[in-house]
């Protein structure tokens, strides 16, 4: 005969069990399903066949000589001067602004805020690339701003015998287009090691300037 105890002592053990082999099932089952098909909206960025993994290799050497930022294609993107409520290079070119404590200039906030809002179903979180798309991250580090501009507003498509992939065009969608600068220097930022992943624990605040400009182009 088992006694009330003996019972309970039972029925937890048959719980465990329940338990550990439900746990199991679902790690098998993560385990198996592509990290790429997590979002919900990458497959609309795909056509043709299977998408296949990018391949691994090493970021892309930012130079930091003299106080200086010089990226992999030479260009000095060391921040010179503020506008509209950006930082810019001496050449004109958007940049960002890191301070000692960490704390990032409100532009390149703004860029991640934006990047994670658009960007980040195709191109992975914190611009690390996906089975779908590249590294961005990387990817500002070796081609220029303008280039840049050019493949967010026009879009790119890649055919190969084993994919057919797609970007599209975003030059009119003012999410993006209003703030292609702050993704820019957002990509910039963690393509040279200046931004962790995550959200930025620092920022400055946002200036008057930066909400005028931002204003002006979204309800233009």
């Amino acid at each position: 005969m088992i006694n009330r105890t003996t019972a309970r002592l039972m029925a937890i053990c048959v719980a465990c069990v329940a338990t550990t082999a439900m746990a199991q099932t679902a790690v098998a089952q993560d385990n198996t399903t592509p990290p790429a098909q997590a979002g919900a909206g990458a497959a609309a960025a795909t056509s043709g066949n299977a998408p296949v993994a990018a391949p691994a290799g090493d970021a892309p050497v930012v130079k930091a000589e003299g106080g200086k930022l010089v990226l992999p294609n030479g260009q000095d993107m060391t921040p010179d001067h503020m506008e509209n409520g950006r930082w810019y290079n001496s050449e004109g070119i958007p940049t960002f602004k890191t301070a000692e404590d960490g704390t990032i200039d409100y532009a390149t906030f703004s860029g991640y805020r934006r990047y994670s809002a658009e960007c980040h179903v195709c191109h992975g979180p914190d611009g690390e690339g996906s089975t779908y798309a590249p590294a961005l991250k990387n990817s500002v580090l070796t081609m220029d701003y303008y280039q840049f501009q050019e493949i967010v507003a026009s879009g790119k498509q890649e055919v190969s015998k084993a994919n057919n992939l797609v970007m599209p065009a975003f030059g009119t969608n003012k999410n993006v287009w209003c703030y292609i600068d702050d993704i820019y220097v957002y990509l910039l930022a963690r393509g040279a090691g200046d931004l962790p992943r995550g959200r930025p624990a620092k920022k400055e605040a946002k200036s008057d300037d930066f909400t005028t400009q931002e204003n002006s182009c979204m309800e233009g």
